[in-house]
């Protein structure tokens, strides 16, 4: 048996699939199917139950599933300790945040790809909050308030936010003075979130009203811009429209509760190197980036 075909046993299993194993493989479903069922021969039990809707583990391969991960992430350690000091191979699945992933994150994953010709990355963007386990990914860039899970989470930089408007919006509306004038303007919301401020060490939090929602981000922005109604985004989203004058920083006597940016990786295991790599430059970039520094009115 050899490591291939455990890893590949192991998408498979975490992916509920052939067919999507593949794809985070980046291999043809037969090259997967053949992987699987000469691990099976060798083994000389059914690790797979098949069938039209996917693959499930038998109760074998639920065991076995969860030492051949063990065997994969230790060979990965063992290849990283042999390997020339800091160069990084194999594959670095990553999942991103859409509103400014491409813009602000992309970057240091190409950066990280330029240095490591040996290493594979695949990035995902995407504003709906992914399942780093399910979804077979080393790691997540997360950002805003990390919720409690079973991940284990490095902050790599702090995230404000401002609630804001064009200088249109509130020449016809006014401005909230307060957390409870905001439900008698229009809101630019993503759902049916809470917006939370600060007033002196106590957290207020208001239901917003509007007409518009996006999933993301910079629809958001560009609504407010429009103006649509006010907004309460991320600093790094909005700072080139906050220092053009498109949009003004408002009630800014109750500012947003501190948040963050995260990178997440699955508990239990030995950080990749990979990972540590990745988040050292996502750490200095924060610090480096006036998008992250703060916004140009504080």
């Amino acid at each position: 048996m050899n490591i291939e075909e455990l890893q590949t046993f192991v998408e498979v299993a975490d992916a509920g699939g052939v067919s999507p194993a593949a794809v985070r493989l980046g291999v043809s479903k037969s090259i997967v199917s053949r992987r699987l069922a000469r691990l099976e021969e060798e083994l000389g039990v059914q690790l797979l139950a098949r069938s039209t809707r996917g693959a499930a583990l038998t109760e074998a391969g639920a065991t076995f599933r969860d030492y051949a991960a063990r065997v994969c992430a230790e060979m990965d350690i063992a290849k990283e300790a042999i390997m020339p000091t800091g160069a990084l191979r194999g594959r670095l699945r990553v999942a991103a945040p859409l509103s400014f992933g491409p813009t602000h994150f992309a970057p240091i994953l190409a950066e990280m790809a330029r240095r490591h010709p040996e290493l594979y990355v695949q990035a995902c963007y995407s504003d709906r909050f992914v399942d780093v386990i399910a979804e077979g990914f080393d790691c997540a860039i997360r950002v805003g308030y990390l919720p409690d899970s079973n991940l284990i989470a490095r902050c790599i930089g702090p995230i404000n936010a401002s609630l804001l408007a064009s200088p249109g919006y509130i020449e016809a509306h006014g401005s909230p003075q307060e957390p409870a004038e905001i439900i008698a303007h229009q809101a630019l919301m993503t759902g049916t979130e809470a917006w939370q401020f600060m007033d002196g060490d106590k957290v207020v939090s208001v239901r917003p009203r509007g007409r518009f929602r996006a999933d993301n981000g910079i629809a958001l922005v560009a609504a407010a811009v429009a103006g649509l109604g006010i907004a309460y985004l991320p600093d790094c989203l909005t700072y080139d429209n906050v220092v053009s004058g498109a949009l003004v920083p408002i009630m800014t006597r109750f500012p947003a509760p501190r948040a963050g940016a995260y990178v997440v990786r699955p508990s239990g295991q030995h950080p990749a190197q990979k990972i540590r790599v990745l988040t050292d430059l996502l750490i200095e970039y924060f610090g480096q980036s006036p998008h992250f520094a703060g916004a140009p009115h504080h």
